[in-house]
């Protein structure tokens, strides 16, 4: 493909990435940009083109030995739901933005330590930068058949790394504060992590079963070739050794990788994205390598005997078989796999540089300007002016420094530079004593033995024997040779490395620490590192500082960098946090570490230190005293746990004595209008039999016709003041426990009919059609018949009440199972109001709900139901039949099986 054609395509490419960047952006909230599985995806940029091409390149060399690499990091994972969550919590909780603020802000905001660790990570991964352009460069010379130029105007790669720097301090710099969540980067680098898998595996399928028939016509073929069999063996105990520290190195390198802990960490927004991660990454890993095998050794087949870079089998395969779709794709897929590492490690280097470095040691009295927007325009400059130079700077290391080493060995020349951070990294989190001369003395020793073992060895040319220093050792000692190390033969180069500068880099910092204490702030946040669980809520009050401090003060400081506006809301939150007084002018600790946080993010924790403590007065703080305060703390850190919790809960008991007082008086209101009710329904029989009496005993001349009517008023209002007393009497029963029921078998179909033939001339009156629905005559069960028939005859009473006057409609469901009976009465009326479903069974349910269109009845009925239902260990409820009335439904327990 022409040189013109495949730019295209990659300005195309990353015109889409723009694209993508700008929509994540805009659309922070959004479902698409904010879940585990984009998290979990960004967290893919471990997959490098070291990966992409150099896993490919070490397979064909050496065998399996491109494994470890990927081993660590898996063996590692299940325990990032521990290891990972308390890092993420920690830095939350204090606006960290970079593993350089990390281990500085542990050792008592140390700002030599930041500094420390950026130049670390600066040497570290540079080279690996280089590394990814290198890769570039070499790929699309492969894909356009043409050869690098050394002119550098005339060369691609120069134009693809000022575009990638473009793009990189664009987005890497939109938020001021380094701390905030880059959308736009997390969701165009997990696209990115799609199409290398993608374009990966496409390969993978192509080269193994197009180009070959299947994994095992591969191993067959390859099998025969020269030096197989040892290359692809563990092989002795000096072999699994090497193995056992790569596998070492790569877990280290997981967590300690700028990249890494800006994706992993710094990125992240919610802790239960961590749960995908674990399972999902080892997923995308081992997707990654299902191929590497085959396409490694398949290339060696193809190309056996010839001068070729294994590193590019997977553009020379497609190649030679005059796949240009193929060979374009796994281009793009290598471009991604470099891009996405460049850009994430360069915006992660420059927030170390600008916070750690330049700001702290160079431009902080630049940033003493009263408008907030100046200093802001500064502290962006400064990263975007880093972010380009970083990228510019790895450009010039690929064209002057790296071009004659393979991907694979530089990427582990980087990986071990960066294991340095470890023992003070992990230390942080594990151990109280850990101190900043222990972390600065162990970092120096073991960066000076990486230079000793590896960057001096590279620098002059691993594979140059004239050299005396690589081949006899410094002053020709030969126990000094850098790869040899007091006589040590059996380590490569790289594990040799790791084991001499990690085990004098643990020692140091175990021996130091140990031997001299640390001030009070190192202790201080050493509590607060190990036991962040504890302090996660209320982490200022375990902050300790003494000495004189003026809120006025700390907010100018703060009004500076965040605005008046965000300043005062953030003033805000901390007194309604902690209960504080809008007039209080004197600042205590916790104001103070709320401010340092406060601009961590904007200049690093060790630059916010020194503009706080800049307008405030602090006082020495003695060890004892910090043991003392901290032991305090965590006392009134449970106590405060335990005064929640009781408030918490006295707050649930109150809730429940309004409640139940409401209740009662809701009760007691209900019982008086009850009372009233059952006044007036007494009063209304009553007054009808008097006034009949009256009137047979005053007139003699009433015609007999006319008498027998009174006579039969009597009668009706009698029994209706009989019916009436007698449901008072059942319920006072009922209420009291004096109510029994008799248990006997009987057939519940039975019961319904003969309940419907008493009720059968109100029935006939309003011309209603009754049905009832059941599978089978006869279903015997254990009940009292004469109260469930007082419940049956209720139900149908007020099922013909609420019919309509005309096609009246009631049915009468029978449905069995093993555990009950359940019997529902279904009309066709108006139905029940959804909020009275429960209020109808209650015996004060008409008396709370008087209206002008009261229905017929006391409105005990449903009350008494209930009570004779609730005695037969069943239960009773309402609701209403889509597009008909209501039905009221009942159980009674299948006491009785067939």
């Amino acid at each position: 493909m022409s040189s013109i054609g495949l730019l295209i395509i990659l300005s195309i490419y990353l015109a889409l990435l723009f694209v993508i960047a700008h929509w994540a952006e805009k659309r922070g909230n959004s479902k698409w940009t904010n879940n585990p599985y984009v998290y979990t995806l960004s967290l893919a940029v471990y997959c490098s083109a070291w990966t992409y091409y150099g896993s490919i390149g070490v397979a064909a060399n050496s065998g399996l030995s491109y494994l470890p690499i990927y081993i660590g990091p898996i063996i590692i994972l299940p325990a990032w739901i521990i290891i990972l969550r308390k890092i993420i919590r920690i830095s939350k909780v204090n606006k960290i933005s970079s593993i350089a603020d990390f281990i500085s802000l542990r050792y008592g905001n140390s700002r030599f330590l930041g500094a420390l660790v950026t130049l670390i990570c600066i040497f570290g991964i540079l080279p690996y930068i280089a590394l990814q352009l290198k890769a570039i460069s070499e790929t699309f010379h492969v894909v356009t058949k043409t050869s690098s130029n050394s002119n550098i105007f005339n060369d691609t790669i120069t134009y693809v790394a000022i575009a990638l720097a473009l793009f990189s301090s664009y987005y890497g710099t939109r938020y001021v504060d380094a701390s905030e969540k880059r959308k736009g980067i997390v969701t165009a680098v997990a696209m990115e992590s799609i199409l290398k898998l993608f374009f990966f595996i496409l390969l993978g399928i192509y080269v193994t079963f197009f180009v070959f028939d299947g994994f095992d016509d591969i191993y067959v073929q390859a099998s025969l070739l020269e030096n197989f069999k040892e290359k692809n063996t563990i092989g002795g105990l000096p072999q699994a050794i090497n193995w056992f520290f790569l596998c070492v190195l790569s877990l280290f390198a997981i967590f300690l990788l700028p990249r890494q802990f800006q994706m992993s960490v710094v990125e992240n927004n919610r802790e239960s994205h961590v749960k995908t991660a674990i399972w999902l990454f080892p997923l995308y890993l081992l997707l990654f390598n299902i191929f590497v095998y085959p396409v490694a050794w398949g290339g060696n087949i193809l190309f056996e005997g010839q001068a070729v870079n294994p590193d590019t089998y997977s553009l020379l395969i497609p190649q030679f078989f005059n796949n240009q779709l193929v060979t374009v794709m796994v281009f793009l897929g290598g471009f991604s796999a470099a891009i996405s590492m460049i850009v994430v490690s360069s915006i992660g280097l420059s927030t170390m540089l600008s916070n750690n470095v330049l700001i702290p040691y160079g431009f902080l009295g630049r940033l003493q300007s009263e408008v907030q927007e100046t200093n802001t325009k500064r502290i962006v400059k400064i990263r975007k002016v880093g972010i380009f130079s970083l990228i510019i700077l790895s450009y010039f290391i690929y064209r002057y420094f790296v071009l004659e080493y393979n991907l694979f060995s530089i990427g582990m020349v980087s990986f071990v530079i960066i294991a340095q951070l470890a023992p003070a990294f992990f230390g942080a989190i594990l151990w109280r004593r850990g101190s900043r001369n222990g972390a600065v003395a162990g970092m120096t020793i073991g960066f000076l033995i990486c230079t000793y073992t590896l960057l001096i060895p590279y620098a002059i040319g691993i594979t140059n024997f004239e050299s005396t220093f690589i081949t006899k050792g410094l002053f020709g000692i030969e126990l000094l040779k850098p790869f040899q190390l007091f006589g040590i033969d059996y380590l490569d180069p790289v594990p040799q490395a790791l084991f001499w500068s990690i085990l004098f880099n643990t020692l140091a910092y175990l021996a130091v620490s140990v031997s001299f204490k640390g001030n009070y702030r190192e202790r201080n946040y050493a509590e607060m590192f190990v036991d962040i669980d504890k302090y996660i809520t209320m982490h200022e009050n375990a902050f300790i500082w003494k000495g004189t401090a003026y809120t006025s003060d700390i907010q100018k400081v703060l009004n500076r960098f965040l605005g008046e506006e965000r300043t005062k809301r953030a003033l805000n939150l901390f007194r309604l946090k902690y209960n504080v007084e809008k007039t209080e002018e004197l600042a205590d600790a916790r104001l103070i570490k709320f401010a340092e946080n406060l601009l961590t993010g904007h200049i690093g924790t060790a630059s916010a230190k020194i503009l706080i403590a800049s307008v405030v007065k602090e006082e020495k703080v003695s060890l004892p005293e910090v043991l003392k305060i901290l032991e305090e703390s965590k006392e009134n850190i449970i106590i405060n746990k335990k005064l929640t919790e009781t408030s918490r809960e006295l707050n649930a008991i109150t809730a429940k004595l309004k409640k139940a007082n409401d209740d009662l008086i809701s009760k007691d209101k209900q019982k008086d209008e009850f009372l009233d009710t059952i006044s007036h329904e007494l009063r209304t029989p009553i007054t009808a039999i008097r006034a009949a009496t009256e009137i047979l005993h005053d007139d003699d001349d009433v015609p007999h016709e006319m008498k027998k009517q009174f006579l039969q008023n009597i009668i009706t209002e009698s029994d209706r003041l009989n019916r009436l007393i007698s449901k008072i009497l059942d319920l006072e029963k009922f209420d009291s426990g004096k109510q029994k029921i008799e248990l006997t078998p009987n057939n519940i179909y039975h019961t319904i009919s003969e309940t419907v033939k008493q009720l059968s001339q109100l029935i006939e009156n309003k011309n209603i059609k009754v049905e009832i629905v059941s599978k089978k005559n006869t279903i015997e069960a254990l009940y009292d018949e004469d109260r469930i028939t007082q419940v049956l005859n209720n139900l149908l009473s007020n099922a013909i009440k609420f019919c309509p006057e005309q096609d009246g409609i009631i049915t009468i469901f029978i449905k069995e199972n093993n555990e009950s009976i359940e019997v529902g009465v279904e009309d066709n009326g108006k139905g029940i109001d959804v909020n009275d479903f429960e209020a109808i069974f209650d015996k004060f349910y008409q008396s709370s709900n008087q209206n002008i269109n009261k229905p017929i009845g006391s409105g005990l009925g449903l009350a008494i139901c209930k009570k004779i239902i609730e005695h037969h260990k069943g239960r009773i409820w309402a609701n209403n039949i889509p597009k008909s009335g209501a039905r009221i439904s009942f159980t009674i327990p299948n006491h009785i099986k067939e």
